[in-house]
């Protein structure tokens, strides 16, 4: 073998290495920021042989470093929280479409981008809890919440808040802008406090007396049947909950969902880890680990999650809801909804 070719073969079996190894990595951007999403990742890794890379922070911020990266940028999956970041990072064109059978039979249509950009993975209902010992009619619609009965009472999220521009959204997709920007104003005029806080604070303020009516998502209640959340578990008996609209378009979900990154360099490890999120396996754990319901359906519940029972959910396409989110933030500064 002559030197040259040597050299030819062994640079040849180098760069082999080198794409092996990197064919063994996957580059997760992340907003989720739950400690009991540790056992995804390891049981992906265990699985797979696939080491995953976290760059974890605040969605906005993700989507700015991914942008400002450009074509070099080395994410291969997206992760968050909420339809409208990912919304917006597909309209970026920061996400690429997924042609997945396995993300396609198991997660339901509604649950994703209709350009298959992204994909819910887990779902969380956006309802009323509120006050057993002062509220004898507690609201049975999210319309309700702006009845003069209420006034007073209500204790909710800001409107920078993704949830409350979802839900606003969620209702203008139903009942168009004009009706929701009546709603808002109403809803206003009913505060508690002004708005502060996050969802867990909503709850906490029906303990202490401040408000009688809340708005939060399930899984911040679910977690403290769970497990002790300080000014919140000891009191769950004083608190009963609503799931909206049951008799018209059901309770809204929030969602958290991912999709792959446009320039991702491991782009069949990215599929391969979010057709691994419609897993059973993980499916259950969104639901064991952190108290939401699987975007899968079949899939079984937490206890903890099942003691809030069953009920129908909003079954809208989420595109449909993102694509109301500018209307959501007009009608949420109009009502001077702070």
């Amino acid at each position: 073998m002559t030197r040259t070719l040597a050299a030819l073969l062994g640079t040849t079996i180098a760069a082999s290495a080198l794409t092996a190894a990197q064919a063994q990595e996957l580059n997760l951007y992340s907003s989720r920021h739950y400690d009991t999403d540790e056992r995804l990742y390891t049981d992906f890794e265990e699985m797979t042989g696939i080491t995953i890379n976290r760059i974890e922070g605040n969605a906005d911020e993700l989507i700015a470093r991914m942008q400002a990266e450009g074509e070099n940028s080395p994410a291969d999956v997206f992760l968050t929280v909420d339809t409208v970041r990912l919304a917006r990072a597909a309209e970026m064109g920061l996400l690429q479409p997924v042609e997945s059978d396995v993300l396609e039979a198991r997660i339901p249509a509604y649950l994703q981008a209709d350009d298959n950009e992204w994909f819910a993975f887990s779902q969380r209902a956006r309802i009323i809890f509120y006050d057993k010992n002062d509220v004898a009619n507690p609201p049975q619609t999210y319309q309700d919440l702006a009845n003069e009965e209420y006034e007073g009472l209500v204790c909710i999220r800001s409107s920078s808040n993704v949830y409350t521009q979802n839900i606003t959204a969620a209702l203008i997709a139903h009942l168009g802008q004009e009706a929701v920007q009546d709603w808002a104003n109403a809803v206003v005029g009913n505060f508690a406090r002004d708005p502060q806080g996050g969802d867990t604070d909503q709850l906490r303020g029906i303990v202490s007396g401040e408000c009688d009516i809340a708005m939060s998502n399930t899984y911040y209640f679910a977690r403290a049947i769970r497990t002790d959340v300080e000014g919140l578990s000891d009191s769950l008996d004083q608190i009963g909950w609503v799931f909206p609209n049951q008799n018209d378009i059901g309770a809204h979900m929030n969602i958290s969902g991912g999709g792959v990154a446009a320039n991702a360099p491991n782009r069949d490890n990215a599929v391969r880890f979010l057709e691994y999120l419609a897993s059973d396996q993980a499916q259950q754990y969104f639901s064991a680990g952190n108290d939401e319901y699987p975007a899968v359906p079949g899939v079984g519940l937490a206890p903890s999650v099942a003691a809030l029972g069953i009920f129908r959910p909003d079954t809208i396409d989420l595109s449909d809801i993102a694509s109301k989110v500018d209307a959501a933030v007009e009608v949420l500064n109009t009502a001077g909804w702070e």
